[in-house]
């Protein structure tokens, strides 16, 4: 079976299955497939989650494949009654499903590797939509299948993503790599701390905004996530070294408006930002948490090798747990209340005497929902950090529920913290 004689440019990704409209499943396999896509010059047009009803997605399958060169399926390849992918590609397509006996043999053969034998409803899984190529799966039973409808392409991928994510690796190598000629989507992402999303949208859009009329020009989107501020340039070049050489000119046109509020322009966390300054100034760390419980600790030890610069970490959530570990006094918290940057600024110095090291971080606050009041509402959160010749507070008030307090709070520390270790 021959591939397509032009590289696709337009897909659409379907993530098919009811548990992906509920709050407890997310589809991460569009993210993947994304990525992989925008490696090859394919600009994906329209992510769409489907339901497992056959009718729905017949007619999201018909309506994709009008607006898009590649159309790419994941999930609903099982042998159960609810995983109708084939059959509503072959509904859509106009094309009859035939069994394989090869795949049948296979997934024969996978069970009684495991001393058990194939249940009959795992035949569904052989059935091949007439003229479609059949990709292996050598971590599951559900076949994938690549077909070509004129200058369109359709590929099935079951939805597991240990299973999806090395046949759709095969797909590109196989398929779409081959054709890989001509230009491709380069892209950048500049993360921001410190700023509302109006803020740098007033900063930064007289900038971004004459990306637009550079040859090649530079799309710009601003995305506001909790705690940071995305920029993401994208740009089609046919060569890497063009498309570089442009979102560095861009890059340093937004960093001369943003300042030293920009922590990251090449894919690095805040958290990786952090550690890899300390590392390089041979500081190590310790954090003093309360109203965090914890958080900024981890996601400090999320990042591997963190053990070369962090040394501990205590949440003393209680008043006693700041006095006992921190020796913060029970007077200074009479006086100012335990949310309070004179508390927040002990416990950083408290925390930085005890652990011996060069910088540490004090939080406390008040997550919610309860524990507010008129002058402290939720959200209130002092943050301090402490180095061997000085220290910084300030008290912030955070919006949303517990988790969004939590994870601002956490934020905002990393962010003090590098503006510590980059200023000094």
């Amino acid at each position: 079976m021959g591939v397509p004689p032009l590289l696709p440019r337009r897909a659409v990704i379907v993530a098919v299955g009811s548990e992906l409209l509920t709050p407890f499943r997310t589809d991460t396999n569009s993210l993947f497939i994304t990525s992989k896509l925008n490696d090859l010059g394919i600009e994906v047009v329209a992510k769409v989650i489907v339901g497992d009803r056959r009718d729905e997605l017949a007619a999201v399958i018909g309506e994709s494949l009008r607006r898009s060169d590649l159309l790419v399926l994941t999930g609903g390849l099982g042998p159960t009654d609810d995983d109708v992918t084939r059959l509503a590609v072959s509904d859509a397509l106009g094309l009859p499903l035939d069994e394989d006996p090869e795949i049948v043999e296979r997934i024969r053969r996978r069970f009684a590797r495991r001393g058990m034998e194939m249940p009959a409803v795992n035949r569904v899984q052989a059935q091949v939509l007439r003229g479609a190529a059949v990709l292996p799966n050598a971590n599951g039973t559900a076949p994938g299948q690549w077909l070509e409808r004129g200058a369109r392409s359709v590929v099935l991928l079951p939805g597991p993503p240990r299973e999806m994510r090395p046949m759709f690796e095969a797909v590109l190598a196989e398929w779409l790599q081959p054709l890989a000629r001509g230009a491709r989507l380069h892209r950048r992402v500049i993360k921001i701390a410190g700023r509302t999303e109006s803020d740098v949208e007033q900063v930064t859009q007289p900038v971004y905004s004459r990306f637009a009329t550079w040859q090649p020009p530079v799309a710009t989107s601003i995305l506001a996530v909790p705690g940071q501020i995305e920029l993401h340039f994208s740009v089609r070049a046919e060569s890497g070294e063009d498309a570089r050489s442009i979102l560095a000119r861009a890059t340093s046109e937004i960093l001369a408006v943003a300042g030293d509020d920009v922590f990251s322009t090449d894919g690095r966390s805040l958290e990786q930002v952090v550690g890899d300054l300390l590392r390089r100034r041979g500081w190590r760390i310790a954090t003093a948490e309360s109203c965090t419980g914890g958080l900024v600790a981890s996601r400090l030890t999320d990042v591997p090798g963190s053990s070369d610069y962090v040394e501990r970490g205590v949440v003393a959530y209680s008043n006693r747990a700041k006095t006992d570990l921190l020796g913060v006094p029970e007077a200074l918290m009479l006086e100012h209340g335990a949310v309070s940057e004179p508390v927040g600024e002990a416990m950083a110095a408290g925390m930085r005497e005890r652990a011996g090291v060069d910088v540490a971080v004090g939080v406390t606050g008040i997550a919610g929902p309860g524990g507010g009041s008129e002058s402290k509402p939720v959200g209130t959160v002092a943050v301090a950090v402490a180095w061997a010749s000085g220290s910084v507070v300030r008290r912030y008030l955070f919006p949303g529920g517990r988790e969004q307090v939590k994870w601002f709070a956490s934020q905002t520390a990393l962010n003090m913290v590098r503006q510590v270790l980059q200023e000094r």
